[in-house]
């Protein structure tokens, strides 16, 4: 799969869920920033929204997230068993599942895991440098050293809740 700018990278089951209600919930105002299912028995069904306005998520736009997505669930019937739906904003210590988060928030501290080790390593720590689209994305490492990996390969990247991300993630206020 060919990644975009704007598609987190997503597999099997969770692709086929993120094809299906990403497009209705673009024409909401909103991206979809990861879709994860997770359990066995009564799997939980995690989708993470954002407005495309950047302006902060509400409840109320979780819940008509939450509304058209599970229309669309019920009409393609993709999950076979019993689910429990989750709609959520992905928060300030978000995770960088698509190219454009880690370029929007370039500056700024992450942990990431590896499905794969590279050089030896599945985990790594250090400050967002940006990603190119479909390909790499790219820290620099407490050492100062750079490692450039693979979008596909990330298994979870998160942002690093420090003063900074706080203070770069509150709502500006307009000049009078």
């Amino acid at each position: 799969m060919v990644l975009s700018e704007d598609r987190p990278y997503h597999e099997g089951l969770e692709a086929r869920i993120y094809d299906l209600i990403a497009p209705s919930l673009a024409a909401m105002g909103y991206e979809t920033v990861r879709v994860r299912l997770s359990g066995k028995e009564r799997p939980t069904l995690q989708v993470m929204v954002e407005r495309v306005d950047q302006a902060p998520i509400t409840l109320d736009d979780c819940e008509k997230a939450s509304h058209q997505i599970s229309a669309l669930l019920d009409i393609e019937d993709p999950i076979s068993s019993a689910y429990t739906l989750e709609v959520s904003s992905p928060g300030i210590d978000r995770p960088l599942t698509r190219a454009k988060d880690w370029n929007r928030f370039a500056g700024h501290l992450a942990k990431v895991e590896l499905a794969t080790p590279l050089a030896g390593r599945r985990r790594f720590s250090g400050t967002v440098l940006g990603a190119e689209a479909g390909r790499e994305a790219r820290l620099r490492l407490d050492d100062g050293t750079e490692v450039a990996v693979p979008l596909a390969a990330i298994r979870t990247a998160r942002l690093v809740l420090t003063e900074a991300l706080i203070d770069a993630s509150r709502p500006r206020r307009a000049a009078n």
